[in-house]
């Protein structure tokens, strides 16, 4: 079998384009802020040269963030006729973000040597009260950082499971709170004002993208640290709060950004404070995102965001396990041609 990654040869070499769609349903279904989710759907892609390199890349698109769509992703590589190079994704426009990371991960543009060599993983845990058992779960499991999706119950009754979250992590643990833009203004003001007493990582997305003025005014008005979530799913949306001079977290899914090399100038010109997370891709996708991850040289890191497996029924397109702490030498493993042979 060929290895399923290569540092290919970037000198307007031809590489034999093949795209295939994939729906892969979830083990269980995942809830998003956009309501319930049941089975992903993207693109393959499969590029090789005349001397039988291969690389893989995926087409992950979330149009409910502000994606192409994947009927446009499709279109877009069916102008390619069969074949890339490297002047290939130079020609895509950036609004492409998720065929762009494809294409560029396919083609190895970007690849370089890791700047760490192991990070740690953020347990996801469910809403409301299940979350305690979860996290005892967790905890059993070796895991030192958590995230907790908020925004469902009556706030009150949050803080109430929050104190009894905390009251179970030992002091070296670190909660994140997600409410994926579920709060009013007035509400979030509520949450961020009993959150400054207690040892929060960060709370994400506490309003709506849109809420502009909102979230600059609660970061300014709050100390505990702030995350955007869906106000950054693009290239053009991170530039933009970059360029405004976000003062708190950026949770940055690879899959959606583009161009990775791209991403990381960016993001390494602003000393970006920075969570790489998971689009719930496939292993191809996920092993090309946690190689951005590995790369990048600019704060003391943050646990990823990719906490999410088990996700799919089928566990080859997973790729990974689910740990507390990821090393590049498992993330070198994942097998893309797996995922790529399961569609067959």
């Amino acid at each position: 079998m060929r290895a399923a990654r290569h540092q290919l040869n970037q000198k307007a070499v031809t590489h034999r384009l093949e795209f295939r769609q994939y729906r892969f349903p979830f083990g269980q279904m995942v809830r998003t802020a956009h309501g319930p989710w049941v089975e992903r759907e993207g693109l393959l892609i499969r590029l090789e040269d005349d001397a039988g390199r291969i690389g893989y890349g995926e087409v992950a698109p979330i149009p409910a963030f502000g994606t192409e769509t994947l009927a446009e992703a499709v279109d877009l590589l069916a102008k390619l006729g069969g074949t890339a190079d490297a002047t290939s994704l130079d020609r895509i426009d950036e609004r492409y973000g998720c065929v762009r990371f494809a294409l560029a991960s396919a083609l190895g543009r970007g690849t370089a040597g890791p700047a760490v060599t192991q990070l740690p993983v953020a347990a996801l845990l469910p809403a409301g009260k299940a979350a305690l058992a979860a996290a005892d779960q967790a905890l059993e499991n070796g895991f030192v950082a958590f995230k907790w999706k908020v925004g469902v119950l009556e706030v009150n009754d949050e803080m109430v499971v929050l104190d009894d979250l905390l009251a179970r992590l030992p002091a070296h643990a670190k909660l994140r709170i997600d409410a994926n833009g579920a709060w009013t203004v007035r509400q979030a003001a509520k949450v961020l004002e009993s959150c400054a007493a207690r040892p929060i990582e960060f709370v994400e997305q506490p309003v709506a993208p849109e809420e502009v003025d909102s979230l600059t005014g609660l970061a300014r008005d709050f100390p505990t640290t702030l995350a955007l979530d869906e106000s950054v799913t693009g290239p053009a949306s991170l530039r933009e709060w970059l360029e405004r001079g976000w003062p708190g977290v950026l949770v940055v899914k690879p899959a959606l950004a583009g161009a990775p090399a791209s991403l990381l100038t960016l993001l390494a010109s602003h000393r970006a404070d920075v969570v790489f997370s998971s689009a719930f891709e496939t292993a191809v996708g996920r092993q090309a995102a946690l190689q951005v991850a590995f790369q990048f040289a600019g704060r003391p890191p943050r646990a990823l965001g990719f906490g999410v497996v088990p996700l799919f029924k089928d566990g080859r397109i997973d790729g990974l396990p689910a740990v507390p702490f990821l090393t590049i030498e498992a993330v070198k493993a994942i097998n893309p041609e797996a995922v790529w042979n399961a569609l067959n």
